[in-house]
Formats: structure tokens, C-alpha cells, sequence
């Protein structure tokens, strides 16, 4: 992925950005679209920065700038490190499945409302 500017980042300020770096050294920027609780711990439902990405209004209720497209997400679970630190950590494959099926639930509540 092509480096995002600084300029870029500042933009999306009122966002929260998450930087993700693979074993390779690549670094990946996510938005953080929401936070979904499950049990004791919690999860980040993370949507990929693509460089020179313009927040438009998709007329949804988020104001996200999401289109008809569909667009891959990342999920992380957020764990504290040893300085206090969150950090984003990959989810086992059994919490991957209750937090798909918690943020479904979410989706739900959120259309009845």
C-alpha cells in the first residue's frame, strides 16, 4: 500500500486511525468504526484507509463515508500491554465467530431503532 500522508492522517483526526504492520514491515491504516464488547474483553471493527481516501456522506446514520461497495474489515481484540498501552491483537478464530454474530446483533438493534 502506498504511504498515506501526514496531511491524510490530520484529516481523519476526529477518527480514531490504527496503524497495523505486517511480519514484512508493511504498515496498514485502519479506521476504528466501532468498538463491539464481548464478555470481558472488546473488539475493534477496523475499515481499511485507502491512500487519498475522501470522507464523503454516504446519507447513512454513521456519516461514514461507506458506499454500496463492500468493503473488507478487520476485526481486532484490544488488550492492554505492559506499559498501558492498547493494542490491537488478532482475535482466536472462536472470537472471531462471537463477535461477527455480536456485531449482527448490533446491526439488528440498530435498524429496529
Amino acid at each position: 500500500m502506498a504511504d498515506i500522508e501526514k496531511d491524510d492522517l490530520e484529516e481523519l483526526d476526529e477518527e480514531l486511525v490504527v496503524v497495523m504492520t505486517d511480519e514484512e514491515g508493511n504498515e496498514y491504516y485502519y479506521r476504528e468504526e466501532m468498538i463491539v464488547p464481548v464478555g470481558d474483553k472488546q473488539y475493534a471493527i477496523l475499515i481499511p484507509i485507502e491512500d487519498g481516501e475522501e470522507e464523503e456522506d454516504c446519507g447513512c446514520s454513521t456519516g461514514c463515508g461507506c458506499s454500496e461497495d463492500e468493503v473488507d474489515v478487520y476485526i481486532a481484540r484490544i488488550d492492554t500491554d505492559e506499559n498501558g498501552e492498547e493494542i490491537y491483537v488478532d482475535p482466536t478464530d472462536e472470537e472471531f465467530e462471537e463477535v461477527r454474530k455480536a456485531y449482527e446483533e448490533l446491526m439488528v438493534e440498530d435498524e429496529a431503532e
